[in-house]
């Protein structure tokens, strides 16, 4: 009987989602380009978005870039590479954005200025979050959430909070590229 309660714990067990693990990155393995649009003030504001996401040995590194178009015709590029890796807990990933003194890959240090980054994944969408500490003591919030629809391609809504206030909306649809071999 003890060896019966032994072997239906081990199935338990096996059936169990495993902890410290979070979910796949593979859905999301890929290149996507598309459009989005800032709901600012009553005005729309159209940016162009690249997204590269690739796996690597410790969990992922999401590469993206965004072209701004101002009303007065300037464009305004940014760009943010970011590794995440996994941690103890289910579904969430820590970043690792700079070297330390050792050359080991460490999170930025939020109280120096610096934004700190984590995602989670939840089904089929990829969630990354970045706190800033403002000069003032403050924070800000920035959220992209980032949906594979059925064809694998993307939905995305980033949202900017400061000291809990949104204060940006921006949506957009990524379109995933075909893959490109060297």
């Amino acid at each position: 009987m003890q060896n019966l309660i032994f072997v239906g714990l081990i199935c338990l067990v096996g059936l169990s989602p495993r902890i410290g693990q979070a979910e796949s990155i593979d859905p999301f393995v890929g290149m996507y380009h598309g459009e989005t649009i800032e709901h600012a003030e009553g005005e729309l504001q159209a940016r162009d978005l690249d997204v590269v996401i690739e796996k690597t040995e410790r969990g992922f590194v999401v590469d993206w870039s965004t072209v701004i178009h101002k009303p007065d015709g300037r464009e305004k590029n940014v760009s943010l590479n970011i590794e995440f890796y996994s941690t103890e807990r289910p579904d969430i990933y820590g970043s690792a954005m700079r070297s330390g003194l050792f050359g080991k890959r460490i999170p930025n240090d939020p109280l120096k200025g610096e934004p700190f980054f984590w995602a989670r994944i939840v089904d089929k969408t990829l969630t990354i979050h970045a706190l800033y500490i403002t000069d003032e003591g403050g924070y800000e919030m920035q959220v992209y959430e980032r949906k594979l629809d059925g064809d694998g391609n993307m939905d995305l809504v980033f949202r900017r909070f400061r000291d809990g206030e949104q204060i940006r909306d921006v949506t957009g649809k990524l379109t995933r590229q075909p893959k490109t071999y060297p």
